[in-house]
């Protein structure tokens, strides 16, 4: 599990329970069922209408996935595993890359080794390969569209529920003591939406988007390797090409001890 995820989200429950018992109140006033389904069921079912029903769920599926530990290889690792295989086309020649492609997990990676094995013109790989990165971006814009979109229908339905709550208070203002507890049941479900926002949706959505950034940037690493690797570049080469990718405070380790330039 990624520990800075539950982390933040635990926390952010900690700060609301403070703020409430700081103030002197019950946990319990701030719990209300009907807000609650309003809240939750509105935005929701208005967030369905804007996704096909695969899309929904695997936007929901994908909550999973933000507070797991990604499972995705960082750049400087792609760079590392280019520069063994530099060094073992080096050695070795290009046909040696198919038996290494039998250890590697990664789908890009080995359909990429396939392809320069294979003696593919090397723009048709660039092309093949950058063609399966816009579609994997893709997929992904499509999940983080799902918190987004949610995000946004969460504050609006939290409203709609305040206002339904208001109209409700407003027939029945024959009882002068009941306005207040009626006022601060209308007014959870705004709340109950600025939460949805703000404590779930839209960290969601900056977590998968910042590990699909991740991901992108270390799959770009493995298309510029293959193709150079392809070109048949000293790994010295390879090596520094590859470090572009990275930010200055990363580059420090990378390649040491691969034996490149042999």
């Amino acid at each position: 599990m990624d520990i800075a995820s539950l982390a933040g989200i635990a926390l952010c429950g900690v700060m609301i329970i403070f703020g409430i018992i700081s103030g002197g109140a019950s946990i319990g006033i701030f719990i209300d069922a009907p807000s609650i389904i309003i809240t939750l069921g509105g935005s929701l079912a208005a967030t369905l209408t804007c996704f096909k029903l695969p899309d929904f769920i695997n936007g929901l599926k994908s909550l999973g996935v933000a507070i797991k530990e990604p499972a995705i290889t960082a750049p400087v690792d792609s760079i590392k595993n280019m520069l063994e295989l530099a060094n073992t086309s080096r050695k070795e020649g290009l046909l040696a890359l198919e038996q290494a492609a039998d250890g590697i997990e990664d789908p890009f990676l080995k359909k990429g080794i396939m392809l320069v094995v294979d003696g593919t013109d090397p723009d048709l790989v660039r092309a093949i390969m950058e063609s399966e990165l816009v579609a994997i971006e893709a997929r992904h814009k499509k999940v983080t569209a799902f918190w987004d979109k949610w995000g946004e229908m969460g504050p609006a339905w939290g409203m709609i529920g305040t206002l339904i709550g208001l109209v409700i208070m407003l027939q029945n203002m024959s009882d002068a003591s009941s306005i207040g507890p009626a006022m601060a049941v209308a007014l959870l479900t705004t709340m109950y939406g600025s939460m949805i926002a703000n404590w779930i949706a839209g960290p969601t959505s900056a977590k998968l988007a910042m590990d699909n950034t991740i991901e992108i940037a270390a799959k770009e690493v493995i298309v510029e390797g293959l193709l150079s690797i392809q070109a048949g570049e000293n790994p010295r080469v390879i090596e520094e090409k590859l470090k572009i990718f990275l930010p200055p405070a990363d580059r420090a380790g990378v390649g040491e001890g691969d034996g490149g330039g042999e």
